[in-house]
């Protein structure tokens, strides 16, 4: 199976743009082959914490019609797309949630991020459950930035059968994720790893994307670069 790990800069607050930013990419990664296409954390508002908290104009609804043209795109190449943003929750605020839409338009599962991180606490809702859902008969598991950095999380994903570990993240130029975090992962739990990461600034500062995925040994199989939008495709 195909996956492309996806990456272009987000405009804050604009989800409409980024929507049809997404649905762009979705459809031209479809025709390579992908099967699936992940996307960075918040991607559909951009990583604006303080935003989202002032505009309750940008929390998502699950069906929400601005989604459209997304799940559009999945039908017309039939492809799934992991799609993170403020989703609303039933605790008031909204959580940073991975939204699953199959290839056939609907939603597959939903993943509200676990482990937030700083302002994030004042903003959104914490998950409470591990993230899962099966494409052609392969078994993957969600996770969201901050929440790579709890070993658990892919520990639990490997004893439950997971074999590829999607991880929407929004990581600047100076983290040390990609050596410290996801080939650790991919290696100690025997895991392939995709990460989708964003370029531009942002509220938490500057990205290079370098969107890609790690095989099971903890090497790198695929790589979008630090500079152009578009996307990395990696065979799992």
């Amino acid at each position: 199976m195909i996956v492309a790990a996806a990456q272009f800069t987000p405009v804050p607050g604009d989800i409409d743009a980024n929507v049809r930013t997404m649905a762009d990419l979705i459809r031209s990664a479809g025709a390579e082959g992908a099967r699936l296409v992940v996307f960075a954390e918040l991607s559909l508002t951009g990583y604006e914490p303080t935003l989202v908290h002032g505009d309750p104009g940008l929390h998502l609804a699950e069906d929400d019609a601005r989604l459209a043209p997304l799940r559009d795109a999945c039908r017309a190449v039939a492809a799934a797309a992991v799609v993170n943003g403020p989703v609303r929750t039933a605790h008031g605020r909204p959580g940073i949630t991975s939204l699953v839409v199959g290839p056939d338009g609907g939603l597959l599962t939903r993943y509200d991020k676990r482990h937030l991180y700083g302002f994030e606490q004042e903003v959104f809702a914490a998950g409470d459950r591990d993230g899962r859902f099966t494409l052609d008969g392969v078994r993957f598991a969600l996770a969201t930035c901050y929440d790579n950095r709890f070993p658990e999380i892919a520990e639990r994903a490997a004893a439950d059968g997971c074999r590829v570990y999607l991880a929407s993240s929004v990581l600047t130029v100076d983290n040390d994720s990609f050596e410290k975090v996801y080939p650790v992962r991919a290696r100690d739990f025997g895991l392939q790893v995709v990460m989708a990461n964003v370029l531009g600034r942002n509220e938490a500062g500057v990205c290079a994307g370098a969107s890609g995925a790690w095989g099971t040994d903890g090497e790198r199989i695929a790589d979008a670069g630090t500079v152009d939008p578009g996307y990395a495709l990696a065979d799992v």
